[in-house]
């Protein structure tokens, strides 16, 4: 037998440290994600699944959010749930929980998009066999977590780990060295404007659209007092040119937001910084650095080409998750829903902004 309940504020440190140990753990599933997109127009429920004897063995952070025009909730646990996805008791019985919660509420549907490679047929099929619906698209980035990153197994030593780097990667990790670039590794929130200054530079040059600066302060307040984000800064002749912005969460490390200054780009800050970063995510015990998003079109023609050959260049896998699948818990209201994406599917670049602007991705620069 199993018990499904609501936990209050005071579980926060219980929810976590269940969140923590489980099977397909994500940061994005940690009470403090929760509190940062709660400072918006979700708000987070947290459940827990406890056995006979009172120990946690699932878990799912549920955002809710009333969308316009119809005046309905969505539901979405991003990364979520965590525990044995592949337990279909527990499973069964968390899914059937959140309906009832769901109901209640009045919610259309919970959309998941749980870390799990797309070679996992068997959740796959699971999935579908419950009545899950996939809903995400194809090339990547118009998701609303990443569908495509490159991930990278840091368990080697570092020297390791740069000598299976690309030879040009390795060559411009050891140029930025060489020409003076600094990286300055205990940034506290006074730096946060001037990492956020050079992001809006960086969306001026690559046309791509960010958060205002409130949301990042709010990420800082959540998270880093938590252990959770890093900032990173890089300098050359005292001068900052560059920074990105990292999660921690058990043993993955994830690099979320990137920036370069137009001026100073021959220096190649940008690779010393990632460099920095995984040995910073190794003497944190990470196994795993996420590189996150990536386009799932490869072709050299391709405007994201070059994001894709700059990660690809530090070795990592290329790794293709399972995507997004809906749970609908009410047909009518959810075929009204999926008929509003067509008016935006002609131009592509706002049915992104569209969706990251209602679903809230943490897409990387």
């Amino acid at each position: 037998m199993y018990y499904f309940r609501l936990l209050s504020t005071s579980e926060k440190e219980y929810f976590n440290k269940f969140v923590l140990q489980a099977p397909k753990n994500h940061i994005l599933q940690t009470w403090e994600w929760g509190e940062v997109k709660g400072k918006g127009a979700w708000v987070p429920y947290r459940f827990i699944v406890e056995n006979e004897a009172q120990q946690p063995v699932a878990g799912i952070s549920i955002l809710a959010r009333r969308i316009p025009v119809l005046g309905k909730l969505i539901f979405y646990a991003p990364r979520g749930p965590v525990g044995d996805l592949h337990n279909q008791e527990v499973m069964d019985f968390l899914f059937a929980e959140v309906k009832k919660f769901a109901q209640a509420k009045g919610a259309i549907f919970l959309k998941i998009d749980p870390d799990v490679s797309l070679e996992d047929t068997a959740l796959q099929e699971y999935l579908a066999s419950r009545g899950f619906v996939p809903a995400g698209k194809d090339s990547g980035f118009e998701g609303i977590q990443p569908k495509f990153v490159f991930r990278l197994d840091i368990t080697p030593d570092l020297a390791t780990l740069l000598a299976n780097f690309h030879s040009k990667t390795r060559y411009n990790v050891r140029l930025a060295r060489r020409k003076g670039v600094v990286i300055k590794d205990n940034c506290g929130k006074e730096d946060l404007p001037i990492f956020y200054e050079i992001l809006q530079e960086t969306t001026e040059r690559d046309k791509f659209l960010v958060r205002p600066y409130r949301y990042f302060e709010e990420m800082w307040d959540c998270l880093v007092p938590s252990g959770y984000l890093k900032l990173f800064l890089a300098y050359y002749q005292e001068k900052p040119i560059a920074g990105t912005l990292a999660y921690l969460f058990g043993d993955t490390a994830w690099y979320i937001y990137g920036a370069s200054s137009n001026e100073h780009r021959n220096v190649m800050p940008n690779y010393l910084l990632q460099w920095t970063m995984i040995k910073w995510a190794q003497e944190n015990n990470c196994k795993v650095y996420d590189f996150r998003g990536v386009s799932g079109d490869l072709s050299k023609d391709n405007p994201l080409y070059g994001l894709y050959r700059f990660k690809k260049g530090f070795n990592g896998t290329f790794t293709e998750f399972v995507g997004e699948y809906d749970l609908v818990f009410s047909p009518f209201y959810y075929r009204l829903w999926t008929s509003l994406e067509p008016f935006y599917q002609k131009n592509i670049r706002r049915l992104i902004n569209f969706k990251k602007a209602l679903w809230g991705e943490q897409g990387g620069a």
